[in-house]
């Protein structure tokens, strides 16, 4: 059984696949790191599907989206994901991440403050705050 994506030290199979394949995260923490393995493993529909429709990011043009997202996917190297923080209420939650990122042998790993709602029941990514680092 390979490892999930995610890095939770858990198999695939055990850990984000089940969400892949249409069952709903219980936590916003779980959504978190099945939309990295998502990424990781080039699956831009549960990206999409996840995504809240106010989310600046989110896009009615379908394939394009689907496109953007699967061209990242392709050509970046996802390592590590580490969570740093997770404040989880009963409708809003966030979760604070670095992700271990890279393109072109170039390290473009970022932090990020994501913040989720839950929407009949569902939890769906609502937006990210990058966290610029301190030179």
């Amino acid at each position: 059984m390979k490892p999930c994506p995610c890095t939770s030290g858990d198999s695939y199979g055990n850990c984000c696949e089940p969400f892949h394949k249409g069952e709903a995260p219980p936590t916003a923490l779980k959504l978190m790191r099945s939309r990295y393995a998502a990424y990781a493993l080039c699956l831009p529909a549960y990206i999409i599907d996840t995504t809240h429709p106010q989310n600046p990011h989110f896009s009615h043009d379908k394939i394009k989206w689907l496109q953007e997202i699967s061209t990242f996917s392709r050509t970046t190297e996802f390592r590590k994901l580490d969570i740093l923080e997770v404040e989880e209420g009963e409708k809003t939650a966030t979760v604070t991440f670095k992700a271990h990122l890279f393109q072109k042998k170039r390290d473009v790993s970022f932090t990020e403050k994501s913040s989720f709602d839950k929407v009949e029941g569902r939890w769906l990514y609502r937006s990210g705050h990058l966290f610029v680092p301190s030179r």
